[in-house]
């Protein structure tokens, strides 16, 4: 299961890939790119040019598994204000392809040669860590984040020549920049502490205001000399003084201590705002300013129009899982000073915009009701900044999915940026993306009445986006089924128009492969509730002739499949499977309904929708009811388990990332279940309820091979209560099983974890496969 932090929901949701996408167009290869200096940058255009161009009639091949160290990204594009250009980062595997880089992209936005954006995109930096770009409101600079030694660091860079400059030297490093609206100031988040500030050669912060920052207490012992430690040691002896020590051991007294992806959570360390000033010539940047401070933290800073405030989102809460609450946002002065409570619904918050008069603030977020429901669906929301006041649900009406994305694996696995509403010039409209039927587009809602009309429509998902500061030209990167996200330009005025595409860095690639899109497919289940999938063939499909199939299961519970590009099922078509995606009912874009019904009820009835679809494709004709696979990751990797616990048609599986013991997961997850989202209560206050929904309490059915895919460094479905308590009850019963382990990846194997770490992953997926479904020789996986 996975936090989805660019949605509203807070809830974790299991996925088997994240909201899918990034980057189509002529692109360098990362070879190339190395080779190209900055300086040499009008070369680069005509060579993006020649790469695109694809040799006549060359004959297009399946789509391969290693196609992934070729994929380039597009993630986070900015608009300068001007809506000339467009800053992004650009998303490639390294060299050696155990890794990714990122470096900062430019392309002009309006077809015009010259200036800082030309026609065709070039370089900006070299990377091989560079994100987070952010035009100055003149367009005459970037700030972004570069990793610096060990921790990301502020630049700036003037786009009129010269070489980056950095801003922040800071222990806690620094993360989202945010301009304000003199140009002058650069807010930022760091998780830089007194006592880090304490220590010898650290970087000092300004000490010249009674509002910055000061650093704390020193450590017993700081200052003194070892000897003098020592003889403060009772029964030490100063001869034998005791050299410096910093414990690595950890003191844990809250119920979430670990998060999946980051590891270890240091309550010593709360993100907190900082400002610098950003010097107008050549000097040495001022030290920066640290604004908020204390044991909560501070998220995203947002610049009131005005330049005299600043609005972050915090969650006060000591123990927020106690309380089922997502935290409220707070203005902060820009001199400094204590936050102020301005707004809040008791649901998560993401996604701040103010409005252009600065007296109201827009956001997204998952309002929290009582009774507590398994999902809640994300929604607009409005408040009024002066005064403060309650938020109104814009979106009540509109029963999707706000700020929603879908499944799939390529989203770029880095330097993702997050969804903000966009309010119209004259404050009387926004723009949000929702998640509708499968699609992901933008809309515009009236800032009152909360009626919306499309602003974008079609088979595809709008994967991020921003927008001029007058609404009228947006930049988008957008996938589809046979795309990877390429990034467009839309006009808003006159309305109507269509996006005009600007990168195409994976054309020379994808020209060359044998891809088919989907069919969109629906069908009655059991109870006649109906139920969409996506059916993806091989290529050269034949009609009439029954073809292996995959049934691919998502998960979340609350996540859905769409049009998007999904490498993987792409690749097990190409190696003659058809392969299923249902959104069984707990999916999201159909509506609260539909996403809630299965609460206290999972696994359960969306088990039955899965295999409705199944029964479909067999009626059909399409897949030979004799060979039959299964698949999921993370809460598909439950229902993969379940499926085989409850029917032995299938010949073969594979449950990766999954949960076969939800008492034990309820104990040893990442997050907490404190709330009756989907239990009513702990496992200890109602044990027959965790009994009858865990598929190892069934595990003696289980007559399918199984494959159990795990990573090891997985705090969300830990392989203690997933693949590790299947395998050993299966081998213990002598029963076919395999477990494949990958070291140091957590719960975002495939969608952002080590490339070969992800090819191999898919590799041995379909390899069981082939082994169980196709009868091919493979000694891989036996006992020898």
């Amino acid at each position: 299961m996975r936090t989805i932090r660019r949605s509203a929901a807070v809830l974790p949701l299991p996925g088997a890939g994240a909201a899918a996408a990034a980057g189509a167009g002529r692109g360098l290869s990362l070879a190339m790119l190395v080779l190209v200096a900055l300086p040499a940058v009008a070369a680069a255009g005509a060579a993006l040019a020649r790469a695109a161009a694809a040799p006549a009639g060359a004959a297009r091949r399946a789509i391969a598994e290693t196609d992934l160290f070729r994929f380039v990204w597009i993630a986070d594009p900015q608009i300068s204000a001007d809506g000339r250009r467009v800053a992004f980062v650009r998303v490639t595997v390294d060299a050696r392809h155990d890794g990714y880089e990122t470096a900062l992209w430019i392309v002009g936005a309006d077809g015009a040669q010259g200036g800082a954006g030309g026609a065709e995109p070039r370089p900006l930096t070299s990377g091989p860590h560079d994100s987070a770009p952010r035009w100055s409101p003149d367009g005459r600079r970037l700030a972004f984040i570069r990793q610096a030694g060990k921790k990301d660091q502020l630049f700036v860079l003037p786009l009129d020549g010269g070489e980056a400059r950095q801003l922040t030297d800071l222990p806690g490093g620094a993360m989202s920049p945010a301009w304000s609206p003199d140009g002058r100031t650069l807010a930022f988040v760091s998780t830089t502490s007194p006592a880090d500030l304490a220590k010898p050669g650290a970087a000092k912060p300004d000490t010249a205001r009674p509002d910055t920052a000061r650093p704390g207490a020193a450590k017993p012992g700081a200052g003194r000399s070892a000897a003098e430690a020592a003889e403060a040691v009772p029964g030490s002896e100063a001869a034998e003084p005791l050299g410096d020590h910093e414990s690595d051991v950890r003191v844990i007294n809250r119920a979430i201590y670990r998060a999946n992806g980051t590891g270890y959570l240091d309550a010593s360390h709360p993100e907190h705002v900082w400002t610098v000033a950003v010097p107008a010539g050549g000097g040495e940047p001022p030290a920066p300013r640290q604004l908020t401070r204390g044991g909560f933290a501070e998220e995203r800073p947002v610049w009131a129009p005005d330049g005299s405030r600043l609005y972050v989102v915090s969650d006060r809460a000591r123990e927020p899982y106690y309380e089922d609450a997502g935290g409220a946002i707070y203005e902060v002065p820009a001199a400094g000073g204590e936050p102020v409570e301005v707004t809040g619904m008791g649901g998560a918050i993401s996604g701040m915009a103010v409005s252009p008069d600065g007296r109201r603030i827009a956001f997204i977020g998952a309002a929290r009701v009582k009774p507590a429901r398994s999902y809640d669906q994300p929604d607009l929301w409005v408040a009024s900044t002066a005064p403060p006041g309650e938020p109104r649900n814009l979106t009540a009406a509109f029963d999707f999915d706000i700020g929603g994305h879908l499944v799939g694996d390529q989203s770029p696995p880095r330097a993702g940026a997050r969804d903000l509403p966009v309010w119209s010039a004259d404050g009387r409209s926004l723009l949000a993306p929702a998640a509708e039927r499968g699609r992901v587009d933008l809309r515009r809602f009236d800032g009152e009445r909360g009626e919306s009309q499309p602003v974008t429509a079609g088979d595809h998902e709008v994967m991020s986006y921003t927008a001029t500061p007058d609404g009228k030209r947006l930049a988008l990167v957008i996938a589809t089924p046979t795309a990877i996200g390429d990034l467009f330009v839309l006009d808003l005025a006159p309305p109507g128009a269509a996006p005009r595409q600007l990168t195409r860095f994976n054309e020379a690639l994808f020209a060359r492969l044998d891809l088919t899109p989907p069919e969109a497919m629906t069908y009655r289940s059991f109870d006649g509730r109906e139920i969409e999938a996506w059916v993806q063939r091989p290529p050269g499909f034949r009609p009439g002739k029954p073809y292996p199939l995959i049934l691919d299961i998502h998960g979340g519970p609350h996540g859905a499949y769409g049009y998007t590009f999904f490498h993987e099922a792409q690749w097990m078509a190409a190696k003659g499977y058809i392969v299923i995606c249902p959104n069984p009912r707990g999916s999201t874009a159909y509506g609260q309904e539909f996403g809630n019904v299965i609460q206290y009820h999972y696994p359960g009835d969306d088990f039955k929708d899965l295999m409705a679809g199944v029964d479909e494709l067999v009626r059909r004709g399409e897949a030979d009811p004799k060979r039959l696979g299964v698949t999921g990751g993370s809460g598909g990797g439950l229902l993969t388990n379940w499926t085989i616990t409850q029917t032995d048609r299938f010949a073969a599986a594979v449950s990766q990332r999954s949960i076969a013991d939800w008492a034990g997961w309820w104990y040893t997850a990442d997050f907490t279940l404190f709330t009756p989202r989907w239990f009513r209560g702990a496992p200890f206050e109602d044990p027959q309820d965790f009994v009858a929904r865990s598929p190892i309490t069934f595990v003696k059915n289980v007559k399918t091979p199984l494959m159990l895919i795990e990573g090891e460094a997985d705090y969300r479905t830990p392989p203690t209560a997933g693949g590790e308590a299947m395998f050993r009850a299966l081998k213990y019963l002598h029963r076919p099983v395999v477990m494949v382990r990958f070291p140091g990846e957590s719960h975002e194997l495939s969608r952002s974890g080590r490339p070969w770490h992800r090819v191999e992953r898919l590799q041995h997926i379909v390899r069981w496969f082939d082994k169980h479904l196709l009868g091919e020789k493979i000694d891989l996986y036996d006992v020898r």
